[in-house]
């Protein structure tokens, strides 16, 4: 018997996790520069539908357990810091994100539900609303988040989102205005440092969903 596989479609007729290939085919046959991948397991699919295509096709490092010299010049991660995640339902669009204390796993904040988003926003929205925290609260701990594409566009001050701005996301489109804003007004201390998923398992600010 075959073992299961789940496909991510990044660029497609529909994008998401898929877990027959028909269904994955469906949303990239003949269409243009449709992206895709399959995974061994739904964690890595997860992982990688969070995540930019780049970091994925045509590499086989997170399909693989890691060695333990990768484990130790990982590390462990910093117990006196605060985790950020992102939750995006594929299938409604609603977006939401929280912070938590990364050794107790207590909630900092918790923002959202809002409409027609995308991980990337709310990620990034996340890891703004951590350092303002931080800067309010004369905290000068690290932020972890696992999205590498959120940390560039901090370190950018820009949101580099293709999402259209609409009625329905209006309120999240002024959250990033206020998040790019602050970012130009202020300055931090704080390192930003990526949660390595692969090393330490879920972020401890993920919502479960998976």
């Amino acid at each position: 018997m075959a073992k299961k596989k789940y496909y991510v479609v990044w660029v497609g007729r529909q994008t998401g996790i898929f877990e027959s290939w028909e269904d994955c085919n469906e949303q990239i046959f003949g269409f243009p520069k449709a992206q895709y991948k399959s995974f061994k397991t739904k964690e890595l699919a997860e992982q990688a539908i969070n995540s930019s295509s780049k970091e994925f096709i045509g590499k086989n490092f997170f399909e693989t357990e890691l060695s333990k010299e990768q484990l130790e010049i990982i590390g462990e991660p910093i117990k006196e810091s605060i985790s950020v995640d992102g939750a995006w339902n594929t299938a409604t669009g609603i977006v939401e994100y929280q912070g938590v204390h990364t050794d107790t796993g207590k909630t900092l904040f918790r923002v959202g539900p809002y409409e027609d988003g995308t991980n990337n926003i709310v990620e990034f929205l996340a890891i703004v609303h951590a350092l303002a925290y931080c800067k309010k609260h004369n905290l000068r701990l690290p932020i972890y988040s696992d999205s590498r594409n959120a940390i560039g566009w901090v370190k950018d001050k820009q949101a580099r989102t293709n999402h259209e701005k609409n009625d329905k996301n209006k309120k999240l489109f002024e959250l990033i205005g206020r998040a790019i804003k602050w970012l130009n007004e202020n300055e931090y201390d704080n390192e930003i440092l990526k949660w390595e998923t692969k090393a330490w398992r879920e972020n401890p600010a993920d919502f479960g969903r998976k």
